[in-house]
């Protein structure tokens, strides 16, 4: 079947192309030689999307470029494959330097092709024409524009080099629009799959390995903190083995989490920023603090996961496995393993096994004991908020209905701000390697629901729910219609107080004032999703949200869940404690 329109058709013909072997078909080609199979875009590039479509690519066609790229960067943390985005030039292209900058910061592996002004065109104030390249630059590992139809396997090949191989993350490859129709160059003899990610898995020296394996082997107080890099890596069952093996403490990012089952009698959980009232972690806090050795693992070592550098031990010695040399020692000087997260920590259990492991299982009972005690004395302060029958809700209680629902292929979406502090602390991994999808690079908000969409095409099976603010999900709205165009059913659950929480709660913490912008103008979410065709659900008592709950998991589509929230519920952020 044709995949162009006869109008189209015929202007191709009349220019002397033969629409079917264009440079947007040996895109398409290479696309699916890398191992892609959908592209998340709307129009532009459009020959390239109709070129993809002969091929079989599914077009996941999003309402907002920004959005697109948040798909993208789901779609890639699920599936172990690059995330390919589509844009036009110009305004288009500026709404992808966000999800770009948040794959930058978090090591995702997102390709942009974005369509550029004709070459003939360039710097003559066309349509829309900007300098993308410098745009681009900073917001991506890799960027270049095509303009030699010969060269385009070889781009291609870079760009999926650049954004597989070392520390993943985003690359940009320019498509001017004339170059797109001409005709194809003679078949490339590239044959290689680049699309999947780590490319190239590396390991640290022996000597390094060695030492470290002796450093664990010895410590009196050692603790694991794996970040996103554990995923990433695909290294969940390495961590475990280690963890059991050398009877080691466990404790995650929030992007780490679900690295290890929280239910492991050595899991500590998130720690974080969150050992505040009613934190998950906030009785455990000390088994970080007081730690002598510090095994990171995949972890930058940022504000919000170190609470402000002031939770790691000053006066520890660190080993940290990355891939990437420059985060090691950025914030902790470090025994430095430089290398692949899976691989490394596989070497590192074989080391340890080959050790004298008396001192380590010889403490075990005593380590086991105190997350033990730590933890209930968490359950026993927050039971009162998880049992709640208060309205408005209270988040605690939502939590507390979506964990007793989740299953071990469940993922858990959040947006950023609050939602991300929610189930951080309240939700548990149910195996290793459970995700719980966040925007933790920028953390800015908007993210959550399109990134459950793009979670939803990596995953047809299994439930995803996501769960957002009001504030937040005023930012994506019009992806309710791409979710009930594309079919993706979501358990969109709309924490609804009325207020930019994070923002108003902060402001009247240091200013005692909050700005105009903290509070909202009602909004009935339900209703906006019925007029997109999808279902709404409002509930406005806690009694009602277990019953809304099963309905949208047996539900065939997307389900948004408006929960009116307790305004005045203040997650455990530790320095509302402080200030």
């Amino acid at each position: 079947m044709d995949a162009l329109d006869p109008t189209t058709r015929r202007a191709t013909r009349s220019r002397g192309l033969d629409y079917r072997d264009t440079v947007a078909h040996r895109i398409a080609q290479g696309l699916q030689r890398h191992g892609v199979t959908c592209l998340f875009g709307q129009s532009l590039p459009s020959m390239v999307h109709l070129a993809a479509r002969e091929l079989g690519l599914q077009q996941i066609a999003y309402r907002q470029e920004n959005t697109g790229g948040y798909m993208a960067d789901a779609y890639a943390r699920l599936t172990g494959k690059v995330g390919v985005v589509t844009a036009q030039n110009g305004p288009a292209a500026a709404l992808l330097v966000a999800p770009l900058m948040e794959a930058l910061k978090v090591s995702v592996p997102v390709i942009a092709l974005v369509q550029d002004v004709a070459r003939d065109q360039t710097d003559r104030n066309a349509f829309q024409e900007i300098d993308h390249e410098s745009m681009f630059r900073p917001c991506s590992k890799w960027v270049r524009r095509v303009t030699d139809a010969r060269r385009i396997d070889d781009y291609l090949d870079m760009a999926f080099v650049a954004a597989t191989s070392g520390r993943p993350g985003p690359a940009v490859l320019m498509l001017p629009a004339d170059l797109l129709l001409e005709p194809a160059p003679p078949a490339s003899h590239r044959a290689a799959s680049l699309g999947h990610y780590p490319l190239d898995r590396a390991l640290p020296g022996s000597a390094d390995l060695d030492a470290a394996a002796a450093l664990l082997a010895g410590a009196e107080r050692p603790v694991v903190i794996a970040g996103g890099g554990v995923h990433l890596s695909g290294a969940s069952a390495e961590l475990a083995r280690l963890q059991e093996a050398a009877s080691l403490p466990v404790a995650t990012t929030v992007m780490g989490k679900g690295s290890v089952d929280e239910r492991h009698p050595l899991s500590l959980g998130v720690v974080s920023y969150f050992t505040g009232p009613n934190g998950g972690a906030r009785y455990l806090k000390q088994m970080v603090t007081g730690a002598d050795v510090v095994l990171l693992v995949g972890n930058r070592t940022n504000q919000n996961g170190t609470d402000s550098w002031k939770l790691y031990p000053e006066g520890a010695k660190f080993i940290h496995i990355d891939v990437a040399p420059e985060e090691v020692g950025r914030n902790y000087e470090a025994m430095r393993l430089i290398g692949d997260a899976r691989l490394t920590l596989a070497a590192l259990t074989e080391r340890l096994e080959t050790l004298d492991l008396g001192k380590r299982h010889a403490a075990r009972a005593d380590v086991e004991a105190t997350i033990r005690q730590g933890q209930q004395q968490h359950v026993r302060e927050v039971a009162r908020l998880v049992e709640s029958d208060a309205a408005p809700v209270r988040p605690e209680r939502i939590m507390a209905e979506i964990d007793s629902r989740l299953q071990g292929d469940s993922v858990v979406v959040a947006d950023a701000s609050y939602s991300s502090i929610w189930i951080a602390n309240y939700l548990k991994s149910r195996r290793a390697g459970m995700r719980f999808l966040t925007p933790r690079g920028l953390a800015g908000l908007g993210w959550g629901f399109p990134m459950a969409l793009g979670a939803r095409v990596a995953q047809p099976e299994g439930h995803i729910f996501c769960v957002v603010g009001d504030g937040g999900f005023a930012h994506a709205w019009a992806e309710l219609e791409t979710a009930v165009r594309m079919k993706l059913k979501v358990v969109l659950v709309v924490l609804n107080n009325g207020i930019l929480g994070y923002q108003k709660h902060a402001e009247n913490v240091k200013f005692g004032a909050f700005t105009d912008a903290c509070e909202f103008a009602p909004v009935d979410h339900a209703a906006l999703a019925r007029a997109t065709g999808a279902h709404g659900v409002r509930v406005e008592q806690p009694g009602e949200l277990g019953a809304a709950l099963d309905e949208a998991l047996a539900a065939d589509g997307v389900t948004l869940i408006d929960v009116v929230t307790d305004p005045d519920a203040f997650p455990p952020v530790s320095w509302y404690e402080v200030v």
